[in-house]
């Protein structure tokens, strides 16, 4: 894909203009070991707000008490659409309890039920085409675990009504997800501090 450009090769025949094909909704996936697939996601995010879209974002594992970066400045993007028409309006929802860090022995059928609730829900606004750009963090783990259906997960993606984008984070993706999305990116690690026993930083990891 030089320069931006599309393969000739791999165009489709579906008698669609190259206008029509822009206009089309993108399904993402950012999976794999390496860091950054949420950081991307957000950045995607941010460029869709400039665009004046309506941005809704659904964590499904971080708890409730972790604060990151990105919250706080995309609720303060909220807060300057209500006050000036710039950009677009934001939604912030976390829908989990620290899945990811610690599964708490007894808990996982509440934590299976909110993970559907919060499923049920994203799936009512993506039928009434409330946002434009979603961004489902850390999304891949509800659907390991089985909490998820991962079959309704990729029905309402392939069949989502208007042009509404959604991008999807975590390792593991399954195989489903990948195949029903437009672009998938794979993060590798290849050093991390981490390694040198060196602990997440202000403005790095949060």
């Amino acid at each position: 894909m030089p320069k931006g450009k599309p393969d000739p090769a791999s165009i489709p025949d579906d008698g669609l203009t190259t206008r029509q094909r822009r206009m089309l909704p993108v399904t993402a996936v950012h999976t794999g070991p390496g860091k950054g697939k949420s950081t991307a996601a957000f950045g995607m995010a941010l460029r869709a707000w400039n665009q004046g879209m309506n941005i809704g974002v659904f964590q499904f594992v971080k708890s409730a008490k972790w604060k990151v970066g990105e919250e706080a400045v995309f609720r303060r993007l909220g807060e300057l659409h209500e006050q000036t028409g710039e950009g677009g309006a934001v939604e912030w929802h976390k829908m989990g309890e620290g899945w990811s860090w610690a599964r708490k022995p007894g808990a996982e059928e509440d934590h299976a039920r909110d993970a559907a609730e919060g499923w049920a829900e994203i799936r009512r606004r993506i039928e009434t085409e409330t946002h434009d750009f979603y961004v489902l963090d850390e999304f891949t783990y509800p659907i390991k675990w089985g909490w998820i259906d991962v079959d309704d997960v990729v029905a309402t993606l392939a069949d989502r009504p208007g042009r509404q984008h959604i991008v999807m984070t975590g390792r593991d993706a399954d195989p489903k997800l990948i195949e029903v999305a437009d672009l998938v990116t794979e993060m590798t690690k290849i050093r991390h501090p981490m390694d040198q026993g060196r602990k997440g930083q202000k403005g790095i990891e949060w």
